[in-house]
């Protein structure tokens, strides 16, 4: 058995619970570089906060941005909604052709 390296890791084998029965997003590398973009684009650069409320609607707004607005290189300069949308009408049609 591998030893706990992190904090939440440590936590569950505590409780004996493994990452296998108890995963977390914050387990997930990709997951931490999407909120430590979001800390930086919008905790850190919007700051400070009169209330809970603005948090929560400043993340709305990001998080919106984020999946229907920006625009990725990769993917053909569209949005990562629009992109994961067309590529669902493809297998649809694809599996309408076989």
């Amino acid at each position: 058995m591998h030893s706990p390296t992190s904090v939440a890791q440590r936590r569950r084998s505590r409780v004996g619970r493994t990452p296998s029965h108890c995963l977390h997003y914050y387990d997930n590398a990709l997951a931490e570089t999407v909120i430590g973009l979001f800390k930086t684009e919008v905790i850190r650069q919007r700051g400070p906060w009169p209330h809970l409320e603005a948090v929560e609607f400043a993340t709305l707004e990001w998080i919106v941005w984020f999946n229907h607005r920006r625009l990725l290189e990769p993917i053909g300069n569209m949005p990562p909604a629009e992109r994961e949308a067309l590529y669902y009408e493809q297998q649809g049609q694809a599996k309408q052709a076989a």
